[in-house]
């Protein structure tokens, strides 16, 4: 006996919920936030400095700042100094117009 084969109907995968879609792109602006905040605090604390015996020149002066920025966004990453979350919070408060 031959029989056809079955087509089995292919299902699309489910759509992320409005509120989870949005909820993920506000963490990831508070998230950003804070470690644009990190990063100008980090400038400060002379945590890229070089000894004045051990000048890095030019590449030292241009790309410090992006190796501050990467340390930010690192701490930020990981949980930061919690201002992400309190941002998050009041996106929510904001969004939920309460």
């Amino acid at each position: 006996m031959n029989l056809p084969p079955v087509a089995l109907p292919v299902a699309a995968p489910p759509a992320p919920a409005p509120d989870a879609t949005r909820d993920a792109a506000a963490h990831k602006a508070a998230q950003g936030f804070e470690a644009a905040f990190l990063a100008e605090m980090l400038q400060y604390t002379g945590l890229n400095a070089q000894p004045d015996d051990f000048g890095g020149g030019a590449g030292e002066a241009a790309f410090g700042s992006l190796l501050t920025e990467e340390y930010a966004k690192l701490l930020a990453a990981r949980g930061g100094i919690g201002l992400a979350e309190r941002i998050f919070d009041a996106i929510k408060h904001r969004e939920s117009g309460a």
